[in-house]
């Protein structure tokens, strides 16, 4: 271990010493010594999304994700349980798996075929497997986005890969594993930029017209058929999808070197890009600071979740990255929570809202929202992984 590493966690462990000292006293009322993760976990599963008003969708699946996610870490372990039984119980008749973001919701039936060994849940998960293999692709492979025109975009691998690396917990089948390589390097083929590592929101496979209700008319009418923004969440889902895919991939698959060499590049990027006085990462992160562009904490929460299982997986070195995390962290509780529900819970703030694609004006006008289901479980991954860190 080199000496500044070795002096980077002496300071991070006098930090920490710090914090808990501050905390014992009750007289410190700071959103750090109340646990905000914890807070807003309360909040989003007794107030925001109970379990028994599941939808079957990528957002609600993203948060999901944050409650499962707290049960493999020995947090809330009953209850969280329970939470994800009864989601998945109240969907069993609408789970299905025709189009990526539906795939999404189906990483709850496969974690409870692998945790409770029920066979009514296996039985699900294979339908949606079987659904999933018949979605429509692209002419490079790469699962459409869509399921009435053939589009790659960045979101995608992160909703599919949700359900993958769950059937590879489930079977420790790597077949599931290559599955969530390939559809990475396809959809990278496409969208991601040679320069930064950073990812285009999508890609279109014709030249024909087609209005989605919601991206920009035309976004696709240039030489590549992408989209020209490096949008900030967009990214996040990639940034993410690495992470937990390098996560668990044995260091013996052949796919695992690009793929974390993809990774690396991206949050080499983006760690130069992050605002020196929020911690936050923009609503288009190449343009931090410009008129018309904003703070945005679920592609915050996003990069730095990606970048904290990366320090801890020993893919990035802690000396140059937990310096950043902890700006991230320090961040979303300064700038981006506020109280909610009622039962002194917390949300999240600074959210873009459900958004296509379109130019640099359109992304810098979507509305600003808090407490999505999709900001709420990444903020709550972050949390919970980077108290994770901060342990050992």
């Amino acid at each position: 271990m080199n000496k500044q590493l070795i002096f980077v966690l002496r300071i991070s462990c006098i930090i920490t010493l710090m914090s808990m000292i501050q905390c014992s006293d009750k007289s410190k009322q700071s959103l750090e010594c109340s646990g905000w993760g914890d807070r807003m976990m309360t909040y989003a599963v007794q107030d925001f999304m109970p379990a028994d008003a599941y939808a079957w969708d990528w957002a609600q699946a993203t948060m999901l994700r944050a409650v499962a996610d707290r049960y493999e870490l020995g947090l809330d372990r009953d209850s969280m349980l329970n939470y994800v039984r009864k989601a998945m119980d109240v969907t069993m008749d609408k789970a299905e798996g025709i189009h990526p973001n539906a795939v999404a919701s189906g990483f709850g039936m496969a974690f409870l075929a692998r945790v409770t060994q029920d066979s009514n849940y296996a039985r699900k998960t294979v339908q949606i497997y079987s659904d999933y293999r018949n979605v429509v692709r692209a002419s490079n492979g790469g699962i459409s986005h869509r399921d009435n025109v053939v589009e790659l975009w960045d979101d995608t691998v992160y909703m599919i890969s949700l359900f993958l690396i769950e059937l590879y917990r489930l079977t420790g089948d790597e077949q599931y594993l290559r599955e969530v390589a390939f559809q990475l390097t396809a959809h990278a083929e496409k969208l991601e930029d040679p320069v930064t590592g950073l990812w285009y929101h999508g890609w279109d496979n014709d030249d024909e017209p087609f209005d989605d209700g919601c991206s920009m008319a035309g976004w696709a009418d240039n030489a590549g058929r992408r989209g020209g923004e490096f949008w900030g969440r967009g990214n996040g889902w990639v940034v993410m999808t690495l992470a937990n895919t390098l996560h668990v991939m044995p260091s013996s698959m052949t796919e695992r070197p690009a793929l974390q060499a993809m990774f690396v590049k991206m949050v080499q990027t983006l760690t130069g890009l992050q605002d020196a006085v929020t911690g936050h990462w923009y609503q288009l992160p190449l343009y931090p600071g410009e008129a018309g562009n904003f703070i945005e904490s679920s592609c915050t929460a996003m990069f730095a979740y990606g970048m904290t299982v990366g320090i801890a997986d020993g893919i990035l070195p802690a000396e140059t990255y937990l310096p950043v995390v902890e700006k991230a962290f320090q961040g979303i509780e300064k700038y981006s929570l506020k109280k909610a529900g009622n039962h002194s819970g917390l949300t999240i703030t600074n959210v873009c809202s459900g958004t296509c694609i379109g130019d640099k004006d359109y992304y810098f006008k979507r509305k600003v929202v808090e407490g999505t289901p999709f900001a709420l479980g990444a903020a709550i991954m972050f949390h919970d992984r980077y108290r994770e860190l901060k342990k050992n």
